[in-house]
């Protein structure tokens, strides 16, 4: 049984570009295949899954957010610049 559930409608996106390994590329198109959404879906989910998942990170994202939503939402990934 897969992880992850198929796409549902797609919501407000923001494009990032990004490098990984050819063995994780073959292993996300793979995936993507196999509960045929597209490898932008299983990123984004796989994404949700870890912020949601890491209570350190939450725990760092509630002292570092300053009710700036959109960025880490929406924004470029990595850290704030100032």
């Amino acid at each position: 049984m897969p992880l992850l559930k198929a796409q549902p409608k797609q919501r407000k996106s923001a494009t990032i570009q990004i490098r990984v390994e050819e063995d994780v590329k073959h292993r996300l198109d793979k995936y993507s295949e196999f509960i045929d959404s597209s490898p932008a879906y299983v990123v984004t989910e796989a994404l949700k899954l870890l912020f949601n998942k890491d209570g350190e990170f939450k725990s760092w994202l509630g002292q570092h957010n300053n009710n700036n939503h959109e960025k880490t939402e929406g924004g470029a990934l990595g850290k704030p610049r100032g």
